[in-house]
């Protein structure tokens, strides 16, 4: 079979589809330990409301009606406009329905807006997507149609007490030239659950201003919703960003619903392109946000359910995984939100991704560090020596998982030279 040159890049096997294949692949293994993927945790109550809104939208005929009809290309009407009112009650944001486009997942939403601005432009130059901290998202590395679309930059890394670090952005060493499609990051960043402090989106947001690019912040994990966030810091946007959301975290990863807050020209934009691709975004997970808002339920569950479970939950995993490994080259990014925690293993004599496969072999899925520095310039030893841990699942499992890891790590500083 001849393949396109699309065909050939998108044919490859990605960082993510391995990921996804993971996570797969572990839900329908007996006794797999699934620490990997980005699965949210199944909260008990949040579970409880979902049925019991499903069950109120289905006696009233909207779940029925969402499934037998159509939305515009744009998203569910009624839901852009309760999001739209949401935002400007709560947050002062000066936006409208017509500021916000709706997608079939994050995912989508970062393809679209990728290929959107960056790769070959209409007078043959080349312009990628900047990414000031590395390591990022795992998801957008392949997300570009042209090669070569990303560029990022090494962090400061402060090293903190009881066994914690935190990355920065280093702008002493950032570069915005012409060459440059707009800046993107992810707040709370995944993998490592760093939040960008207001500081240093605002720095961010001046530099792209300056440079007449938009500021892309992925907000999946984000404030207001679903809140997995545990820094006292303040939601952003403006006109100049594009301001990525979605309803996975909040516990419906399956209804695929992206959501991209942007200025009116991005947005008719998005439009445009979700008309060409997909017809029309999907309609299910709209109709339940929808009802939660109406309820008085988004903001108020976010706040009160999801953000102390995942906190409680962090917390307890850094526990755990500093009684197994008391290596003190061993080092935990502090938890400041997201699902994940970034373990660094200092002098680790060989690769997370061997240390992937030997864990993979004892049936403990997580992610190796690897596929995380994405559009780095030069070789850096610090992204051989981490991983990805999620920690939704529950205690016996993660302590079980976390003890496998202890003697894997234990057996590879043992064969250093």
């Amino acid at each position: 079979m001849q393949f396109s040159s699309f065909g050939e890049k998108f044919n490859r096997y990605s960082g993510i589809t391995q990921l996804m294949d993971d996570l797969n692949t572990g839900l329908r293994t007996p006794g797999a330990i699934m620490l990997g993927g980005g699965n949210p945790a199944a909260i008990p109550s949040m579970l409880d409301y979902f049925h019991q809104a499903s069950q109120s939208l289905l006696d009233s005929g909207e779940l029925v009606a969402a499934m037998a009809n159509y939305d515009g290309p744009q998203g569910k009407d009624a839901f852009l406009r309760t999001l739209a009112a949401l935002l400007r009650e709560n947050l002062g944001w000066q936006i409208s329905e017509k500021n916000i486009s709706l997608t079939n997942g994050s995912q989508s939403s970062f393809f679209h807006l990728f290929n959107l601005l960056a790769g070959k432009q209409p007078d043959g130059s080349h312009k990628k997507i900047l990414l000031p901290l590395a390591p990022e998202y795992i998801g957008y590395g392949d997300a570009g149609i042209n090669e070569d679309m990303f560029i990022s930059y090494r962090p400061d890394i402060e090293m903190l007490d009881n066994g914690l670090f935190k990355y920065h952005v280093d702008f002493e060493h950032l570069q915005v030239d012409d060459s440059i499609a707009a800046i993107c990051a992810s707040r709370p960043t995944n993998p490592t659950g760093n939040v960008l402090t207001d500081e240093e989106v605002c720095k961010l947001d001046q530099l792209a201003r300056q440079h007449q690019i938009p500021l892309i912040i992925d907000n999946a994990y984000g404030l207001p919703f679903p809140n997995i966030i545990f820094e006292d810091v303040t939601p952003f946007w403006n006109e100049n960003t594009i301001l990525c959301m979605s309803l996975s975290k909040l516990g419906l990863p399956g209804v695929r619903c992206g959501i991209v807050i942007a200025s009116e020209e991005i947005t008719q934009a998005m439009t445009n392109l979700s008309g060409i691709i997909n017809l029309s975004p999907s309609s299910i997970g709209p109709a339940i946000a929808n009802h939660m808002i109406e309820q008085g339920d988004l903001l108020r569950l976010s706040e009160d359910v999801i953000q102390p479970f995942y906190r409680q939950k962090s917390q307890h995993a850094i526990k755990l995984l500093q009684q197994a490994i008391p290596d003190p080259r061993f080092r935990i990014h502090k938890p400041e939100g997201a699902i994940f925690l970034w373990l660094w293993f200092d002098e680790l004599p060989i690769t997370t991704m061997a240390l992937y496969q030997r864990l993979k072999d004892r049936g403990v899925l997580i992610i190796p560090g690897e596929y995380f520095f994405i559009g780095q310039q030069e070789e850096w030893e610090h992204g051989h020596q981490c991983l990805r841990m999620n920690y939704v699942q529950d205690d016996e499992q993660m302590q079980k998982g976390i003890a496998i890891i202890a003697e894997e790590v234990a057996k590879a500083y043992g064969e250093k030279s």
